[in-house]
């Protein structure tokens, strides 16, 4: 069924696609040594992913397009992220930022694994699972740590590009990205019930439903 241009484009759906097109300009800023904007662009993009839900909510703009589309955003852009993050840690110097590069494929695996399972769904024609409060938990963190790193973190900080030798300890650069790892694992598992109920509890009810 094809969806109506007024229900397309309401102003949370805007949001969720303006996320999207700040990948490759978030992507172009690192890699041309454009920090400051950079980390601009992942403020930008982490505060616009709370701002679509209240909005949505606060004035009845919810719609079944923005129940996949923010989501899909949420997940095309942390994949992005780590991508570009595990390029710039592999090649490290430190030892340890190298291993935080490893670290960050992790991400993109949960992310993947979450991708497919909701392309699934859609073309199921089931919805896909609600955020819940790990998932909420666990995309916020995102944001944060990216941000900390991109101001002051070991090899990629704008404080170590303009001040020599300015950054956080690589250690605590480490131990965020874990932590951060360690909450989108619990976010992933949190999921696994409702899409389990989805998959296979519905269908089953579905199919005896049709037999009836």
């Amino acid at each position: 069924m094809a969806v109506s241009p007024k229900k397309l484009f309401t102003i949370p759906n805007i949001i969720s696609m303006a996320r999207v097109a700040m990948i490759p300009l978030f992507s172009w800023a690192f890699f041309t040594g454009k920090e400051i904007l950079a980390l601009a662009v992942v403020i930008v993009s982490g505060i616009s992913d709370r701002l679509d839900g209240v909005i949505a909510r606060k004035y009845d703009m919810i719609s079944e397009t923005g129940k996949w589309l923010d989501p899909m955003a949420d997940k095309f852009t942390q994949i992005a992220l780590a991508l570009i993050m595990f390029l710039r840690f592999y090649n490290s110097a430190d030892s340890m930022m190298r291993f935080t590069g490893w670290v960050f494929l992790g991400f993109i695996a949960k992310e993947v694994v979450m991708l497919l399972f909701a392309l699934t769904m859609l073309l199921t024609h089931k919805r896909p699972a609600a955020a819940e409060v790990w998932g909420k938990a666990a995309t916020t963190a995102f944001y944060i740590v990216m941000g900390l790193l991109l101001f002051a973190g070991p090899d990629v900080g704008i404080l170590a590009r303009y001040f020599d030798g300015l950054c956080m300890w690589p250690w605590l650069a480490t131990a965020l990205v874990v932590v951060t790892l360690v909450l989108m694992v619990i976010a992933f598992l949190s999921y696994i019930p409702d899409t389990y109920r989805k998959f296979f509890v519905e269908g089953k009810e579905g199919k005896e439903e049709k037999a009836q």
